[in-house]
């Protein structure tokens, strides 16, 4: 069975992304606490069968998450794990997209941070998707933006990869982004891409968020890698593109939501970024249903 997404789970995750997940799973982990109940009903030797169900219909994210969450409790020897569809791929209602079989106990500790997840993530990926099939044949590429949940940022920005988005910069050092209150500290445009290009060698690349074509034609002066234009109306946003040359990246922001980012993708811009579709996705329902497959005579 081809797994893109899984292919893409674990290219993502890796370096800075995986300890940040890491960490993340381990503090999900700490939240819950042990699980004493389980721990006083089910006997060590007891095992389950269990299989995650969708309720919904949706695109499927966060499944290579098990055998990450197994292996955090130090369980991964005692709970196999078997997808029974891709990472990223479309199910229906009912259809089943995992089974564990192993540990009773591992696995009903694991259950409630394993499916927080998948539902969280599947509603990311999903939404994405709507947005990215309203852009098809435009040219245009859908970003998403530091709107995430604190110590979620990137299981959400892999979700919107999971579901034909781009991620905007991770963190605030991989792309300077010279806002409405650091223009009017410096007093213009021109001054503040000096002081970053001086504060800075190598300068990471500087993107200048305009909000009038007065401002657009100063960021095109300093020669900036990136103008973004900020919640500005159809007409102004053609006249701002129109005067932005090849060499400068374009993305359009604010108020992008899937009723019109058809109509603004028709602009000819090279990005749009929505942070809809972290902060507005809602989570997808599924549950685990599992049967004791092992327990001792008289247990």
């Amino acid at each position: 069975m081809e797994d893109r997404g899984r292919d893409l789970f674990h290219a993502f995750f890796a370096g800075e992304a995986r300890d940040f997940l890491l960490r993340g799973v381990d503090m999900a982990l700490e939240e819950d606490g042990p699980d004493l109940t389980s721990n006083g009903i089910f006997a060590e030797t007891d095992t389950l069968s269990a299989d995650l169900i969708a309720k919904e219909s949706t695109l499927v994210a966060g499944l290579p998450l098990a055998e990450v969450i197994l292996e955090r409790l130090g369980a991964a020897d005692r709970v196999q794990v078997k997808q029974d569809v891709p990472e990223g791929s479309p199910v229906g209602a009912g259809d089943c997209v995992c089974r564990l079989q192993g540990s009773a106990r591992s696995i009903l500790r694991a259950e409630r941070v394993f499916i927080n997840y998948v539902a969280h993530l599947s509603g990311i990926a999903d939404f994405t998707a709507s947005f990215v099939q309203r852009l098809r044949g435009t040219g245009t590429l859908l970003l998403d933006t530091r709107k995430t949940l604190p110590c979620l940022r990137y299981p959400e920005k892999y979700a919107v990869r999971l579901g034909g988005g781009k991620n905007h910069r991770m963190n605030l050092t991989q792309m300077l982004m010279l806002k409405d209150n650091h223009l009017d500290r410096c007093g213009g445009i021109n001054r503040a891409v000096n002081l970053l290009r001086q504060a800075y060698s190598p300068c990471p690349p500087i993107v200048v968020e305009c909000r009038t074509l007065r401002e657009v034609e100063q960021a095109v002066s300093a020669g900036v890698e990136r103008i973004l234009l900020d919640n500005m109306g159809p007409e102004d946003l053609s006249r701002a593109l129109c005067r932005i040359p090849a060499g400068i990246e374009t993305e359009i922001s604010g108020g992008v939501d899937r009723e019109n980012i058809g109509e603004l993708a028709g602009l000819g811009a090279d990005y749009i970024s929505a942070g809809r579709l972290t902060n507005a996705a809602r989570s997808k329902d599924f549950s685990l249903k599992s049967e004791l497959t092992c327990a001792p005579s008289g247990g």
